[in-house]
């Protein structure tokens, strides 16, 4: 029953319209229903079990502490994908990908040092004593990096985790993080290659209303995992690391 509301929120959101059935992609008939008026229809069951899957490991990921980081360049994304990170205290991208973002993380990490420079410099009066035309440059500078990088500006390592929406625009992302093995969560639509994630959502990465109804889903699990670390559960499937270890211990001294 459950299910079956679920698969309804998806049908009102107009998740399961693909692309035309020239531009699909041979990777995604599983997930495929049906063509209706040259157009692939995306099975929703499939899709419902899909972001279920997917949810769960992002609960995990994020009740363990690691970062998940949100990656969305394209207009009808950027702002869903701000808002439902900003409300699951997650970083996110929805300007032009910064090459080297994952793979050359040091010198990304090195350019957010230099925004937060200049907000200490501002703060201990050193910006105060620069001359007018220095004060512009460090603005300029510090505004170019805030468009750019202030939305992972607390993310102090490497994300345990990425989710990204339409593949194919942010190639370069999937393929950084493959590189490094990081989990990729995604929507993917008919028109993309779903073995390139670790999680594929097969759903219509096009529309605003369905891409609102996936990441604010993904956005829920992670809320949801944040909460268990807080109240310190241990999240669901996961080992316990601690009590293995003091067992090991008390079977030695036996």
């Amino acid at each position: 029953m459950a299910q079956t509301e679920n698969v309804k929120q998806l049908l009102d959101a107009g998740v399961h319209f693909g692309h035309l059935t020239r531009r699909w992609d041979p990777n995604m008939a599983p997930y495929i229903y049906m063509e209706r008026n040259g157009i692939h229809i995306i099975n929703l069951y499939k899709t419902a079990a899909k972001l279920e899957e997917a949810s769960a490991a992002l609960t995990k990921i994020a009740a363990s502490g690691r970062k998940i980081l949100f990656v969305a360049t394209k207009k009808q994304a950027k702002e869903i994908v701000a808002e439902q990170a900003d409300k699951a205290k997650m970083p996110y991208i929805t300007e032009r990908w910064p090459g080297g973002m994952l793979t050359n993380f040091v010198t990304i990490r090195k350019a957010v040092k230099k925004m937060q420079m200049v907000d200490r410099m501002k703060q201990d009066g050193r910006y105060a004593s620069l001359s007018k035309k220095e004060q512009l440059q460090m603005d300029r500078m510090r505004d170019k990096l805030e468009k750019n990088l202030g939305s992972i500006e607390d993310m102090t390592r490497l994300p345990g985790a990425l989710f990204v929406v339409d593949i194919k625009r942010e190639h370069i992302a999937i393929k950084e993080a493959q590189k490094l093995n990081i989990p990729i969560f995604a929507m993917v639509d008919t028109n993309s290659d779903p073995r390139q994630v670790d999680y594929a959502i097969p759903s219509n990465d096009d529309a605003s209303k369905s891409i609102e109804k996936i990441v604010s889903s993904v956005a829920d699990a992670i809320v949801e995992g944040l909460n268990e670390r807080k109240a310190g559960k241990e999240p669901k499937g996961e080992s316990k690391p601690k009590a293995k270890k003091a067992q090991k211990a008390a079977n030695e001294e036996e």
